[in-house]
Order: structure tokens, then C-alpha cells, then sequence
């Protein structure tokens, strides 16, 4: 199997640590956890300053996601070995989304790229709890793009 962390043992509370850790060294100002209806952390929250401004962000993990593709590269299944890929599930999602933040802090601390180039997909509205991503697909992408045509109107 090529995905990556798959096996990963890294706790996932251990990746949100981390991951909190670099926000926090990188100037953000509130860190918050948000939790699913099974209270595992879906997502993290956080303000960090752009430019002087005072910007909110949220970085999910695809734990069910995850779960879905990791259960479809199993071919022979033990008793047991659907119940542990829940667990597993969780411990890759984060750990890929704590490398993607390091790597990402990386770059930045070595003038590759600015905080919003990476981040930018990641901007949140409280008032519709949607990332900037989520709103830019339900507006569909080509609408979005420079120089796209609009639909005449009637």
C-alpha cells in the first residue's frame, strides 16, 4: 500500500498537539478544537494575524474519509480487523494533516510561499461554518476563475 501513514502509530491527540504547537509558534492567537457527533476532533480552528488582520481558519482531517479508503485497500479481513480501522482512521488523518502543517510552516519560514498562498483555502466564516474552499466549490470552480464568462441574463 503507498497511501501515506497508513500505518502510523502516532496518537491523533499527539498530531493535533503538534499541529497546535506550530500555530502557536507561527502567531496564532486562539486555538480551538471542534468535535464531531462522536466527540473525535474534526477539525481545528484558530485566528492568526495576515497582514495586521485578525484571520479565521480551519483545518479539517477526512476521518471518515480516511476510513473509507483504508477499508477498500483491505483484501483479506480478519474478524477483528474492521473494528481497528477506525482507530487507524484517525491516527492517519491527523498525522498527514501535521506533516502537511510542517512542511507548509517550512516553506514559509524559508520565504517559499506566504501564509495565505497555502492557507487561503482553509479561511473560515463563522456565519455559514464554511472554509473559503467549501464556498468556492458550491459556487462551482469555473465561475471562480480570472476572465470567466457569466451567464447572460434574461
Amino acid at each position: 500500500m503507498a497511501l501515506m501513514n497508513y500505518t502510523s502509530q502516532t496518537p491523533a491527540s499527539s498530531s493535533i498537539s503538534y499541529i497546535e504547537t506550530k500555530l502557536a509558534r507561527r502567531g496564532a492567537k486562539q486555538i480551538l478544537k471542534m468535535y464531531d457527533p462522536d466527540a473525535r476532533v474534526e477539525g481545528i480552528a484558530f485566528i492568526i494575524p495576515v497582514d495586521g488582520v485578525d484571520m479565521s481558519f480551519k483545518l479539517p482531517a477526512q476521518v471518515d474519509a480516511c476510513e473509507q479508503t483504508l477499508k477498500a485497500s483491505i483484501r483479506r479481513p480478519r474478524s477483528d480487523t474492521y473494528k481497528k480501522v477506525a482507530k487507524q482512521a484517525e491516527r492517519t488523518a491527523w498525522k498527514i494533516v501535521a506533516d502537511w502543517v510542517d512542511a507548509q510552516m517550512a516553506m514559509i519560514e524559508l520565504s517559499q510561499v506566504e501564509f495565505m498562498q497555502v492557507f487561503m483555502p482553509y479561511l473560515y466564516c463563522n456565519a455559514n461554518q464554511q472554509t473559503y474552499f467549501q464556498m468556492m466549490k458550491a459556487k462551482g470552480f469555473q465561475k471562480m476563475l480570472p476572465g470567466a464568462v457569466s451567464e447572460p441574463k434574461e
